[in-house]
């Protein structure tokens, strides 16, 4: 009898000892299986199988090591000398592949008995003992597989200085590849056995309140992997332990997981984001991709290294191991399809939001912790300006928009629309209002339609502009928004704004839109006429602003056709200007 108390490598040693001893005895091998069981009795389960397979794998990782050294090391050559072992094993290579894939099963089939083990008490009799009958087979295959191995190994004495004919090598093999077999047939059961209690499981883990999230994160990812992430930037294999006391992020996707311009939004959104210092210690980011397939293919699978070893969060390891009911689950209750979500798991493991993926595209890092009563939180908050409709897209606009000036961002497909429209806005600009023109193009736009709007603007440098990949953003975020709202009590205001909004941006002739930061009083206009109309609507915007009482200033603009009959506004105090006319003496001329 092993005493529970002694150290386990001790422990380990005496079942390595009690398994050659065995080996060496006559009798069959049932009879010596039984004896090991007998001798680990009082062991769990689980702990039987890792126990013996241990002890197992200490003498095969000795034997082999002194093979592979006893050419180069005289202290493995002597120890070989001793274990009377042949100095030329190749006539042994069938054995020895089919040692080798026999190993791998009996790994295989001590997993699933640990996992199975571990699944939580059925109160329905019957099927316990069935789980029970389950377990308890495996590991009597288990153990006798093992001790079968191991007196294969030892016959190697016996044959050292024997010519070993065909037909007994042929045998040797096929015994092991056999008992290969019987330990991969009982796989399929245990594996049924274990998705249906992971199954389960699964959907009450998340109704239990726990003290962390390591239960909840074993439980869908430490099954078959004992350290189930990795790091993006070393690689290094990463525990579930160092995700503990973090909100964690499932983010749930296809391996190929976004379009590129979108994934380089989510980096900008979180990690780039300018929040994103005083929140990373608090949160993770998890990266679990999901074939359509049940299948991997091998594209995919380059495609997940590529990306898994590129971008800034953490990754699960190979998540092809996944359980097919972790999967499922993913699949079923969080409604995973095609397209990415964001799962939100708080410091206990409890989700707090099926898909934060609309809160991150608005507010980036702003929305730790990304919860659904943050989100209601945040749109209590907000209004319909142009502070929420640009918010962090490009420090161009949130610049300008944090300083309070007058921005107006406008849109078109035709560049005549454009020329005439920047022409005569630089015309109110160059009469001292303080103005940013930017474009962001039109919703719906073709890449290459944009693209070539964008060359002309900047060629001719008729203003400032998004590049093609903001002004995209620019229109996904207020999709997003529209999105969001939708969910919300007490956003009616925002969800008219936004969905017209999205609406206006359609007009592909031509519009624009005038503001100030955080004020809601925004000027939208369309058509062909907009700058026409800015021209009278302007001074009304910008009324708010103007001081109590006009100052004195004086400001000598040169003379230009049409100028005495148009307004002009102060620099200053943003009032229409009294106009005199100076004439200056040409000494020159008399």
């Amino acid at each position: 009898m092993i005493g529970s108390e002694e150290p386990l490598g001790r422990t380990i040693y005496k079942i390595s000892h009690e398994i050659l001893h065995r080996c060496f005895e006559k009798g069959n091998f049932h009879a010596k299986t039984m004896v090991l069981l007998e001798m680990v009795s009082h062991f769990r389960w689980d702990a039987k199988v890792v126990l013996v397979l241990a002890a197992f794998i200490t003498s095969y990782g000795i034997f082999w090591l002194i093979q592979q050294l006893k050419f180069d090391n005289v202290l493995a050559l002597s120890l070989a000398i001793l274990k009377r072992l042949p100095r030329d094993i190749t006539m042994f290579d069938p054995k020895f592949k089919a040692l080798t894939s026999l190993i791998n099963s009996l790994v295989k089939v001590t997993k699933l008995v640990v996992m199975m083990v571990s699944l939580p008490v059925s109160h329905d009799h019957k099927a316990m003992a069935i789980t029970n009958s389950k377990i308890y087979m495996a590991t009597y295959w288990i153990i006798r597989s093992i001790l079968e191995c191991t007196s294969q190994i030892t016959d190697l004495r016996s044959m050292r200085h024997q010519q070993v004919c065909l037909n007994a090598k042929i045998v040797a093999a096929w015994a092991l590849y056999s008992l290969g077999n019987k330990l991969n047939s009982l796989c399929p059961d245990l594996e049924e056995q274990i998705d249906t209690s992971l199954q389960a499981k699964l959907v009450t883990i998340f109704k239990d309140k726990h003290t962390d999230n390591q239960e909840v994160l074993h439980t869908l990812f430490s099954w078959k992997i004992e350290l189930p992430f990795k790091n993006h930037s070393s690689q290094k294999k990463i525990d579930i332990f160092e995700l503990k006391n973090k909100i964690v992020i499932l983010l749930i996707s296809k391996p190929e997981l976004l379009p590129l311009d979108k994934l380089l939004f989510l980096v900008q959104q979180t990690y780039d984001h300018p929040k994103h210092k005083q929140i990373e210690e608090n949160y993770a980011i998890l990266w679990v991709p999901i074939p359509s397939a049940n299948e991997w293919s091998l594209d995919e699978k380059r495609t997940f290294e590529f990306y898994s070893s590129s971008l800034p969060w953490f990754s699960v390891r190979q998540p092809w191991a996944l359980n097919s009911a972790v999967v499922n689950f993913i699949k079923e209750e969080w409604n995973f399809k095609e397209e990415a979500l964001m799962v939100v798991l708080d410091e206990n493991g409890m989700v707090t939001n099926s898909n934060a993926m609309d809160m991150v595209w608005i507010w980036g890092a702003k929305a730790f912790p990304f919860s659904i009563s943050r989100e209601k939180e945040l749109w209590e908050q907000e209004k319909w300006s142009l502070e929420l409709i640009i918010n962090e897209i490009s420090p161009l606009l949130t610049n300008g928009v944090e300083e309070g000036q007058n921005l107006c961002i406008y849109g078109s497909e035709n560049i005549e629309w454009i020329r005439e429209f920047t022409a005569k806005m630089k015309k109110i600009k160059n009469a001292g209002i303080r103005l940013q023109l930017v474009y962001v193009g039109c919703r719906n736009s073709t890449k290459q339609t944009m693209q070539n709007i964008l060359d002309i603007i900047n060629q001719e440098q008729l203003s400032t502009s998004l590049t093609s990949e903001k002004i995209h953003f620019f229109w996904f975020r207020l999709e997003s928004i529209k999105r969001s709202v939708a969910h919300e009590k007490n956003t009616d205001k925002i969800a008219k704004e936004v969905a017209e909004f999205l609406d206006f941006g359609e007009n592909k002739e031509g519009w624009a839109v005038l503001g100030r930061g955080s004020s809601t009083d925004l000027m939208k206009l369309s058509g062909e006429n907009v700058a026409e109309l800015f021209l009278g609507a302007i001074e009304e915007t910008l009324k708010t602003s103007l001081p109590s009482e006009p100052g004195n200033h004086t400001d000598l603009v040169p003379y230009e056709e049409g100028l005495i009959e148009r307004s002009v506004i102060c620099g200053v105090c943003k009032r229409p200007m009294k106009k005199f006319v100076v004439y200056k003496c040409d000494v020159a001329a008399e």
